[in-house]
């Protein structure tokens, strides 16, 4: 099953990275908010990263991690998604 995961910028390069899945090779990669059903509380650390707590669970259920650069090679974010979920 394709299940995949990278950290992203937010808004363009110099936005703060969150955690983006995609789970199938066809869909965009979207924030770990849009994704309820795997989507863990965050950690209430002032400045920690959005969605550590989220991927600490999906790596231990064997998510992959991809690179950013890669990512962006492969699949466009939905950028609708980013605003509505935030």
């Amino acid at each position: 099953m394709h299940r995949q995961m990278c950290w992203l910028s937010n808004f363009g390069s110099d936005g703060e990275k969150i955690l983006y899945l995609q789970i199938a090779p066809n869909q965009p990669w979207r924030p770990y908010t849009a994704f309820p059903q795997f989507k863990v509380p965050d950690y209430q650390i002032p400045g920690g990263s959005k969605g550590w707590a989220t991927y600490q669970k999906l790596h231990k259920a064997g998510w992959t991690l991809v690179s950013s650069a890669r990512a962006n090679e492969f699949g466009t974010k939905d950028s609708e998604s980013i605003v509505q979920n935030q």
